[in-house]
């Protein structure tokens, strides 16, 4: 350690010639903003810790530095008010590394975890950068990580040409979102990427023509808050990224320099280009939990500033409460965190100009300081009614690893909800399950029977078959159970209960007849999606029948078994196909352009809905069928639609309804091979027979046209 100055002694002048021979000086300097605010003649530092006794600030030549040049004692007299400890440094700036040594009481059952000799991040960093000998272990063992621990860096954002470019501001009405990793979109080798973007921020930009073409609207990008790669079982990587270290920082590599500056440029690059593509950008943010794990687990931020400010404890244990299933739990209705997550998302909003968000586990972020669930928690509120961010879409995962399920639950006027029955329950009526019919029919009606009762939109329910927790389409059709032997758990991670079915072959197949019932299904569950009431999301690659090879749970596996093999979008052209027709025909069907300024109760009664079977008018509800038709009619085009699902394993004869004045023209049949299974709206052909044989498990739509 070169110096070290007492900032008390105020414009204290040190020289070092190896920071551009220019004079470092300190001034008192201001509790706010929070973290490191660059000004034209230095940086403004402030951090939160109420019970903290000392706190040192760090500067650094580089990331890699094994000790500071500069260290600074703030003085709790000058440089302390009320709980928040601050000072201005002089002559730093943009691209400063720092970091913090903060000590206090070691009271774990009072929830206060100080350890003095522990190196730490600000909570609030905009970049986060890792020394060439980073070592997590180092975190938890005692005595000192100065020479292997995380260190902050300060920026300036003040430079970034956007390009008077524009938030698109899609409505629900017209969205398609498309969830998907950064990494995993573009490191195969055959995505025809440069070398060097492959697996970047910069790789997504290569590929936004082919998200255009798919009809996506917004990409849904999998955790890009900084994460460690290192919290994974031993020998394997995070790949997923729900391990965040700080909630203002980007994953640095993400970037082609792998550099945390140059990421930022790089990300804001992405979105910019996304927006000039008319494709909105939604994070998946996680809040739940962070990289520090349990109580046993590694002290770099949060555990050494002010613990219980930060996370549940399970009462005066010490313990860490663990409702995220991750070893940890934020304590997200704490002021102080609560104001650092309203605060985090105005920055990526404001200044990284995203559209929305994803909240992982939102549920854990209704829990009080005893972990209790609350009735109106103050987070979430704030997060539905906040004028900076009323503007963005807002998603809720509703659920959380302690069993809190609160789909068609969730408060607020604004969030729009995952729903993971409508997951369950078209996988269950498309595998043929007994008794599905009618939670099918809710399904496809934006989910009435769950959301109808508190005057939801019609667009509160975000539907999906599959996301990235869980098989892929491809291997939803392909495998009965799960196997994650490459995870290292002897396959004991992962949900087991996956409402998937093989057709008579586990994982791949040379038997073409069971290939083309996976195929069929893959296009029977996509095409209810995109027609079904809400607002539909596709998991990366199931429009190409991406496969994980039966891996429901590849959270630690960065490598193709994870990855985009770009190959199969020519391998599985048929299927492609049919994805970019049922965007066109969402976008262009007046029947599916449903309202949303009304609920979900107004749209239901002013529609009008007739439900069939094998014969008009007559459905079958019983426990027994599994199939089921319907016409809808929309009350101002007078358009209307005729939809058959035969679940079904064998053919049925459908009669159709009478159209007086029109005929019925064919648009869906997945029971028929490409190009004849979709048509263009404008092109599809007319059926003129009262009755059409359908295909068991297969999808048929039809269209009135005068």
């Amino acid at each position: 350690m070169d110096n070290v100055v007492p900032a008390g002694e105020q414009k204290s002048c040190v020289t070092n010639t190896n920071v551009a021979n220019r004079d470092i000086f300190t001034w008192i300097g201001e509790a706010s903003p929070l973290g490191a605010t660059a000004k034209d003649n230095g940086v403004n530092f402030s951090l939160y810790s109420k019970d903290a006794t000392k706190v040192t600030l760090h500067l650094f030549h580089h990331q890699h530095a094994d000790a500071p040049f500069f260290s600074f004692d703030l003085d709790p007299i000058l440089h302390k008010r009320g709980h928040y400890w601050f000072m201005f440094v002089g002559n730093i700036g943009h691209g400063q590394v720092y970091a913090f040594q903060v000590n206090g009481p070691w009271q774990p059952d009072k929830g206060l975890r100080f350890d003095k000799d522990k190196v730490l991040i600000d909570p609030y960093s905009h970049a986060v950068c890792f020394s060439q000998n980073y070592s997590r272990q180092r975190a938890i063992d005692p005595g000192s990580n100065m020479d292997a621990c995380m260190k902050s860096i300060v920026v300036d954002h003040r430079h970034f040409d956007w390009q008077e470019s524009r938030t698109p501001s899609h409505s629900l009405t017209d969205t398609v979102i498309y969830e998907m990793h950064v990494g995993g979109f573009t490191k195969h080798p055959s995505s025809g990427v440069t070398d060097a973007k492959r697996g970047t921020f910069a790789g997504i930009i290569e590929k936004i023509p082919y998200l255009k073409e798919l009809g996506i609207t917004a990409v849904e990008l999998m955790p890009v808050q900084q994460f460690d790669i290192h919290d994974a079982p031993e020998g394997r990587q995070n790949y997923w990224g729900y391990s965040p270290i700080t909630f203002f920082s980007v994953h640095a590599q993400y970037s082609v320099e792998q550099n945390p500056i140059a990421a930022i440029d790089e990300f804001k690059m992405l979105v910019r280009e996304l927006h000039k593509a008319d494709i909105e950008v939604i994070l998946d943010v996680v809040f739940n939990h962070t990289a520090e794990g349990d109580e046993n687990g590694p002290t770099f931020c949060f555990k050494g500033l002010q613990s219980k400010a930060y996370y549940l404890t399970e009462g005066d244990t010490g313990k860490f409460a663990n409702y995220s299933g991750c070893g940890n739990t934020c304590n997200a209705n704490h002021s102080v965190l609560r104001r650092m997550i309203i605060d985090a998302l105005h920055f990526w909003v404001t200044e990284m100009r995203v559209d929305g968000f994803r909240f992982d586990l939102a549920s854990v972020l209704a829990r009080d300081g005893q972990g209790h669930p609350m009735k109106e928690p103050p987070l979430l509120w704030s997060i539905d009614s906040d004028p900076i961010l009323s503007g963005t879409k807002i998603i809720a995962e509703a659920w959380d690893a302690a069993g809190l399920y609160q789909v068609g639950s969730f408060i607020g006027d604004r969030w729009n909800e995952w729903n993971g029955k409508y997951r369950d329950d078209v996988r269950a009526f498309w595998r043929g399950d007994s008794g599905s019919v009618e939670t099918f029919a809710s399904r496809i009606l934006g989910s009435p029977d769950i959301y109808c009762s508190h005057h939801h939109s019609p667009h509160r329910s975000v539907n999906f078959i599959c996301a990235h927790d869980g098989f892929t389409l491809n291997d939803l059709v392909s495998y009965n159970q799960k196997h994650n032997y490459a995870n290292g758990e002897d396959n004991r991670d992962g949900d087991n209960h996956n409402i998937s079915c093989n057709y008579g072959v586990e994982g791949p197949t040379q038997i073409a007849e069971i290939d083309a019932i996976r195929n069929r299904q893959c296009k029977n569950m996509l095409a209810t999606l995109f027609l079904s009431l809400g607002t539909p999301m596709i998991n990366m690659g199931d429009e190409v029948r991406r496969t994980q090879q039966g891996n429901n749970n590849a959270y630690c596996q960065d490598n193709e078994l994870s990855w985009f093999d770009w190959q199969l979008v020519e391998q599985n052209a048929d299927l492609h196909r049919f994805v970019k027709q049922l965007s066109l025909i969402r976008r262009a069907e007046p029947t599916i352009d449903w309202n949303m300024h009304i609920s979900l109760n107004s749209v239901i009664k002013s529609v009008d809905i007739n439900w069939h079977g094998v014969q008009p008018n007559q459905p079958d509800w019983s426990e027994h069928s599994h199939s089921l038709a319907l016409t809808v009619n929309h009350p101002l085009t007078n358009n209307e639609l005729y939809v058959i699902c035969n679940a079904y394993w064998d053919p049925l004869e459908f009669t159709l309804p009478n159209r007086e004045h029109s005929d019925w023209h064919l648009l869906i049949n997945t029971g028929q091979a490409s190009p004849f299974d979709i048509y263009d709206i404008d092109d599809a052909p007319a059926y003129n027979p009262d009755s059409i044989l359908v295909l068991g498990r297969s999808m048929v739509v039809m269209a009135a046209k005068k």
